[in-house]
């Protein structure tokens, strides 16, 4: 069994597809193929169900895959490790967020005291910061909700309050509180649903007997306060992403204690270097400074 081998079987095993996996691989799909039968002939077994060029993964390609996940994941694991020994002051952090509100103040903390360690920074929903955990492709999440996982390290680092913003002219912009209720006729904008704090206020509407009608649902919450700005519709939003300088009115929730929790994830095998294990001292101490602000 050779290390291509494995390479080949965990690109073909996660697209389920010959022509895609070649692509992404940079290969031919006939060298791919005979790859994969290669790697079959020498476990004595099949790992998919053939349909065309599209491929399923049986129970062996499932099992096979668990472990061939781990295996790989061992290796990056220790190319990074060898790495961060050669340069020590050099480096990308990888980073998943679910909203970026809060990212600008960290990583300005960040820079100053790694000036030469770079970042890479993905907006991703609740499933995608999963997936890329499990791989082990990004050092750090900060998701709200938190995610439960026994090979996944889960650090609540804020309780962050859900306001209902409006725009200036809105005829509760002279209220400093709202029930939930009154805001069953509204037009909301919001994230997509995937997206924690969507997901949150859908559930908690719901639970009080209504549906929110959103005329716009997008990807990038940071927009949400120039769609409110611009009469478009009322927004969710979390204390966190407020924009004072906009022309909005942010009111409290009456009633419902409606929160979200941001939570730091990482992957309790993935190797950290001394300028991860620092990016997480500076992104408690970033909420533990807004939190003393706030009370």
């Amino acid at each position: 069994m050779e290390l291509l081998q494995l390479y080949y079987f965990l690109a073909v095993a996660r697209s389920e597809h010959v022509t895609e996996a070649a692509r992404s691989l940079h290969v031919t799909q006939s060298s791919l193929s005979k790859t994969i039968q290669r790697l079959e002939e020498d476990l004595g077994v099949s790992l998919f169900d053939r349909k065309g060029r599209k491929l399923q993964l049986n129970a062996f390609g499932r099992s096979f895959l668990r472990r061939t996940e781990r295996a790989l994941f061992e290796l990056e694991q220790g190319k990074l490790e060898l790495n961060d020994l050669l340069n020590p002051d050099h480096g990308t952090l990888e980073l998943g967020v679910t909203s970026a509100s809060v990212l600008p103040g960290i990583l300005r903390e960040f820079r100053k005291k790694r000036p030469n360690i770079q970042f890479h920074v993905q907006m991703l929903t609740t499933q995608e910061m999963v997936m890329l955990l499990e791989r082990g492709e990004v050092d750090y999440c900060l998701s709200s909700p938190p995610i439960e996982r026994d090979d996944i390290e889960c650090q609540i680092v804020y309780i962050d309050p859900i306001l209902v913003a409006v725009p200036k002219g809105h005829w509760l912009a002279d209220r400093s509180s709202v029930s939930l209720t009154e805001l069953r006729d509204e037009w909301f904008v919001g994230v997509k649903v995937g997206f924690g704090t969507r997901d949150l206020m859908d559930a908690v509407c719901r639970s009080v007997g209504f549906a929110p009608h959103y005329v716009y649902e997008g990807d990038e919450p940071a927009r949400l306060v120039n769609l409110v700005e611009a009469e478009i519709g009322i927004a969710f939003i979390p204390s966190t992403a407020r924009n004072e300088r906009a022309q909005i009115h942010y009111l409290q929730v009456e009633t419902h204690e409606v929160v979200r929790e941001i939570a730091l994830l990482w992957h309790k095998s993935r190797y950290l270097s001394p300028a991860a294990l620092e990016f997480r001292e500076i992104v408690v101490a970033f909420f533990e400074t807004i939190s003393k602000q706030t009370n």
